[in-house]
């Protein structure tokens, strides 16, 4: 039986090592953002999972390293779905689009929804999927410069990529190279279905970091929030812009009673903690794994939340980031969830404890919103837009 949508739905084809932000970030965000998103795999049905891969670059090869991501859980079954149902159609990169984009049963589906003319959105090496189906000739595009030869030969006008955050657009064609332009890419495909966004301009957002933030509640906020045009930081303390952060990867593995621990991306800082202006900004972000634990324990750090919530300004926090709060005022009276180890952190701090199950619960209290853990990116966002006035209207 086929899935029943919305003109407000996307459809993104995902496969097992696609590339974790190039799937995870527009699969959240464009959920924040008030669409009806699912996410299929050929061979798999709703429940099932497949496996992402995160590329990093390395001085010690001339390409870049892969490693284990998240696990995606898919929400949509794909025999079930169909082209015309969808406003808008997602193709992220990594290793999948090569075995995809010789899958019969992928191509014919995204043939079938090409020729309802609506908006494309593919990334890195998910035009190989768009060139297996014929859809590449006398469009112009670009994508992983490794692409090159296959879309040419395959009629493409190729617009060659000087860093790894270009994009370009063309009608209803959104295409990028790496998942570095998701901000740009995410905007300009919320332009081509005709969405706009107010209340962002001139937004400032900053996003408290350390070494092995958990790299989910970090990236697809921050990327959300650059794709609604919002100016946002990230900053780490003994750290300066320019250099970066090691992120790190919480999963629960089958049978496991607590969570893995990896490390993941290492994610570029933007400004410099030490003489940094925190009333210049409208709202402070605070991402949870492993790093909240000595950030809260760094007197400047609880000196900076402490500007925000004495300000009345928004603060949001994720998972293990309550940790953080806990040290100050922040929670003191406030309604809060986090990842459920928290309870007693939050409890001793004066604020009510609120379970977090489903595990994707998000509780805002005035001007905190606070959230479990990175399934609950979508709900996040999206309250944090609604306490910073940010709208995406259709």
């Amino acid at each position: 039986m086929a899935i029943s949508t919305t003109h407000k739905s996307i459809l993104i084809i995902c496969g097992e090592r696609m590339e974790e932000f190039e799937a995870k970030v527009p699969f959240q965000a464009l959920q924040a953002f008030g669409f009806t998103v699912h996410a299929v795999c050929p061979g798999k049905k709703a429940g099932d999972f497949v496996y992402t891969s995160i590329f990093q670059p390395s001085g010690a090869y001339q390409v870049a390293t892969e490693i284990d991501g998240h696990k995606f859980k898919l929400n949509a079954t794909f025999d079930e779905v169909e082209a015309a149902n969808y406003c808008g159609l997602v193709i992220p990169g990594g290793r999948a689009p090569e075995y995809l984009a010789r899958n019969e049963s992928v191509l014919q589906l995204v043939k079938s929804y090409a020729q309802t003319g609506n908006p494309i959105a593919s990334i890195c090496h998910g035009s190989l999927i768009l060139a297996a189906a014929d859809l590449v000739k006398d469009r112009t595009l670009t994508a992983f410069p490794s692409l090159e030869a296959v879309l040419i030969a395959a009629g493409a006008n190729w617009v060659p990529a000087h860093s790894l955050a270009d994009y370009y657009v063309e009608g209803n064609l959104v295409s990028a190279v790496t998942y570095e332009a998701n901000p740009k890419f995410i905007s300009l495909f919320l332009g081509t279905l005709g969405s706009e966004v107010t209340g962002a301009d001139n937004k400032r957002i900053l996003f408290l970091c350390g070494d092995f933030t958990e790299q989910l509640e970090l990236m697809v906020p921050f990327q959300a929030l650059q794709a609604l045009r919002c100016h946002v930081d990230a900053v780490c303390p003994n750290k300066k812009a320019g250099e970066s952060c090691v992120t790190i990867i919480h999963e629960y593995d089958s049978g496991d009673q607590t969570y893995s621990t990896r490390p993941g991306y290492n994610f570029p800082l933007t400004e410099t903690f030490e003489g940094l202006d925190p009333s210049s900004y409208d709202a402070l972000v605070v991402p949870g794994g492993q790093a909240p634990e000595y950030l809260s324990l760094d007197e400047d750090v609880l000196s900076l939340v402490k500007t925000f919530t004495d300000a009345g300004k928004p603060v949001g926090s994720m998972g293990h980031g309550q940790m953080i709060l806990s040290f100050t005022d922040a929670l003191k009276g406030k309604k809060c969830t986090a990842h459920p180890w928290l309870k007693l952190n939050v409890e001793l701090a004066g604020g009510t404890w609120i379970e977090p199950y489903p595990i994707d619960l998000c509780v805002t209290d005035d001007k905190l919103v606070s959230g479990a853990a990175w399934p609950g990116n979508s709900n996040f966002i999206s309250q944090l837009m609604e306490v910073l006035g940010i709208r995406v209207s259709f």
